[in-house]
Order: C-alpha cells, then sequence, then structure tokens
C-alpha cells in the first residue's frame, strides 16, 4: 500500500490520472483502499505459497510472474482499448516494483 501511495502519488500520479482518465472522488476512497488492501493480501498470500527459495529465488519468482501474467495481460489495453504506452508502462512498473517488494518481505 505504501509503494502505491507513493507510485501514484508524488511520482506518477498527476499523469496516471491524466492518461487513465480518473477522476479524483474522495468520497469512495474508502472503499477503493479497501478493496486495494484486500487485494494486496490476497497476492501476496498467493505469492507465498511460491517463496521459499531465499531472497534472489524469490526475487525471481516474483519477476517471472510479473512477466508471465501482469505484463502480459495488461498488454490488452494497449493493444485493444487504445490505452497509452505510458499509461501501461506506469500502471507495470509499479506492479513490478511491488512484487519485488511483496517476494523479498515474504522470503
Amino acid at each position: 500500500m505504501v509503494i502505491g501511495i507513493v507510485w501514484y502519488g508524488p511520482l506518477f500520479g498527476k499523469q496516471w490520472m491524466k492518461l487513465s482518465g480518473v477522476k479524483a472522488n474522495k468520497k469512495d476512497m474508502v472503499l477503493r483502499n479497501l478493496g486495494g488492501l484486500l487485494s494486496a493480501v490476497l497476492m501476496a498470500y498467493v505469492l507465498s505459497t511460491f517463496v521459499g527459495l531465499g531472497l534472489s529465488g524469490a526475487l525471481l519468482i516474483g519477476f517471472w510472474i510479473w512477466l508471465g501474467f501482469f505484463a502480459t495481460s495488461s498488454l490488452g489495453s494497449v493493444l485493444w482499448e487504445g490505452k497509452s504506452f505510458k499509461l501501461y508502462l506506469i500502471n507495470n512498473g509499479f506492479n513490478l516494483l511491488a512484487l519485488l517488494t511483496m517476494a523479498a518481505i515474504l522470503s
């Protein structure tokens, strides 16, 4: 969650909002953050079943999960939905960093 706050806040927040078309809506922010937290906990739980190989092994697993599932499945938003490649890079950079951080912590 901390990585997401920094990534989609001061680092890339304005660019992400512009590219994705998301408007700031503070009234439902609690529910969105709760959904994000539950999603992160589920991801960490699933990742924990694969991570038992030490730090380097955990980082390698995190990378391959990102490359094989996140980077590939979200590419459709660029290819078929007309989303910008820059938005793809912002979102997938976050996904990679989050997965590697989870893997490192879990190892």
